[in-house]
């Protein structure tokens, strides 16, 4: 279902809204990654969410973070930008660092690791795994995908 947005009650609607969701890519001084298994689908990603209303994208990711994992992070930029064309998300990924806390489960999460950038590519899905690993370049990414594939660019 798609929900729209328009300008004025009287009009027809014509904007898509989307979901804007926020990820951290906990980067480790040995170069691992912090990485949640979930709770409600199984697979591996970076831990992350729904961005809030109220909050800005780097208070949504160090809250999503510490909620999923038990570890408190310093937001050090953003990385990328996902576009998933077939459920209309927009996924704002940020590299982070620890600063704190102790790894711990959630209600969201069956286990926290810190992997591996090989470990991450064999274990996530592609449109997972390619987020955590344009947060170890030093440059931004924009992509899109449909769910499960990353869609090549022009």
């Amino acid at each position: 279902m798609l929900m729209y947005m328009s300008n004025s009650p009287q009009e027809t609607p014509s904007t898509p809204l989307h979901s804007v969701s926020v990820a951290g890519v906990v980067v480790r001084e040995d170069g691992r990654v912090l990485t949640i298994k979930r709770a409600d689908n199984g697979t591996w990603e970076p831990p992350g969410g729904v961005l809030e209303l109220s909050e800005s994208p780097e208070d949504g990711v160090r809250r999503e973070v510490y909620e999923e994992t038990g570890i408190k992070v310093q937001v050090d930029r953003l990385t990328g930008v996902y576009k998933n064309t077939a459920r209309g998300i927009v996924a704002l990924v940020f590299r982070c660092h620890a600063e704190g806390g102790q790894e711990q489960l959630s209600a969201e999460s069956t286990a926290v690791e810190w992997l591996t950038p090989d470990e991450v590519t064999s274990r996530m899905r592609e449109v997972f795994a390619v987020r955590v690993t344009d947060a170890l370049d030093d440059v931004p990414h924009v992509r899109s995908h449909d769910g499960r594939k990353v869609i090549a660019s022009a």
